[in-house]
């Protein structure tokens, strides 16, 4: 039950890294949408729409893993 949740937990931030990279994938198709005032708004937004939920995924693995002690130790 609780790898479900998880799995739902990282469904809705690889969502929104999916649609960042189909807004910067049309920016340079000139596929152009109205609700954004230019073009390299368009860009921007989907750019920061795909390191947020990049960023989000990699801080829950590296969370994960920091818990169940699976990261290496750092040699001195």
């Amino acid at each position: 039950m609780i790898r479900i949740i998880a799995v739902l937990i990282l469904l809705i931030p690889g969502l929104i890294s999916a649609y960042g990279i189909k807004l910067m994938r049309d920016t340079l198709f000139n596929d152009f949408y109205p609700v954004f005032l230019h073009i390299s708004i368009q860009f921007i937004a989907g750019f920061l729409l795909f390191l947020g939920g990049l960023a989000f995924i990699t801080g829950f693995i590296v969370y994960r893993d920091r818990k169940n002690q699976k990261n290496k130790r750092k040699r001195k």
